[in-house]
């Protein structure tokens, strides 16, 4: 493939998540079949995998030289291998534990990268009706509206989020409880979603300024990082350098200046790469 049109690409990119949130909304109130992945806190359910199953099916029929990166494809076993060519990235449920319990905080989560550039960034909460959109130098949106970060600078107003994640290894355990201890008494406030894409989308469109977390996977940021970027916001390595979707470690926030205050006080966990 020679030619990369984004416009065409985001218009089936956007059909095809609207329309993986109809099974989502159909699914979300009913009994759902939960297995466990890699703990008992890791959690994929039927939906997780009608949802990619869906995506997989309209990306081959629309564009069957592209390639796919998806969670649960990666779970069963498939390579996670960012190349060059067109690459759809999605996370069809993320915020699987809130989903499995009804409570209203998860997403579909898809990006499409060509030369390991993030072009279009959708992330749709189809229980709260929120559109997170954006394509590369055009913007970000929420339910077609234009989003701005806060471009908050002062950590003692800021409200940031930090997630428990998903793995409850010792290690990463004592980290994340270091990293809450650091900022509970110089931040505005702390929070957790339990969705990384829904965190990204909240400093996108100014509700939070601030999100880090390790442990966290290509599909849970790549859409949110070209989202908070066409919103005016920042996406850094954990250390301070230029953000690494692969490296499974990430900062974001309203301003570059609020994220160089967050970083000296986290406690820094290197990670198996994606």
């Amino acid at each position: 493939m020679t030619e990369f049109d984004v416009e065409v690409v985001f218009e089936v990119a956007l059909k095809a998540v609207k329309d993986a949130g109809e099974i989502i909304k159909e699914a979300f109130y009913k009994k759902k079949s939960v297995l466990t992945k890699s703990c008992d806190v890791d959690l994929v359910t039927e939906t997780d995998q009608a949802v990619e199953k869906m995506l997989i099916g309209r990306i081959k029929e629309n564009f069957p030289s592209h390639m796919f990166i998806g969670e649960e494809s990666v779970a069963v076993g498939e390579k996670c291998d960012l190349t060059n060519d067109p690459t759809w990235i999605v996370d069809p449920v993320d915020g699987t534990m809130n989903f499995v319990h009804s409570f209203p905080h998860s997403c579909i989560a898809l990006a499409v990268l060509y030369h390991k550039d993030v072009h279009i960034g959708i992330i749709y909460n189809p229980i709260l009706e929120q559109m997170y959109t954006a394509k590369c130098n055009q913007g970000a949106f929420l339910n077609d509206k234009p989003i701005r970060v806060s471009e908050e600078t002062d950590l003692s107003k800021s409200l940031v989020i930090a997630e428990f994640g998903t793995n409850r290894d010792t290690q990463k355990m004592e980290s994340v409880l270091k990293n809450v201890s650091a900022l509970m008494n110089k931040v505005h406030g702390l929070r957790a979603m339990g969705s990384a894409a829904l965190n990204m989308a909240s400093v996108a469109a100014g509700g939070a300024d601030s999100y880090f977390e390790f442990g966290i996977h290509v599909w849970d940021i790549a859409a949110g990082a070209l989202i908070i970027k066409e919103a005016g916001g920042v996406c850094l390595d954990t250390e301070g350098g230029p953000l690494d979707l692969m490296s499974r470690r990430m900062i974001c926030a309203s301003s570059e200046k609020l994220a160089l205050q967050i970083i000296p006080l986290l406690d820094q966990l290197k990670l198996e790469r994606d």
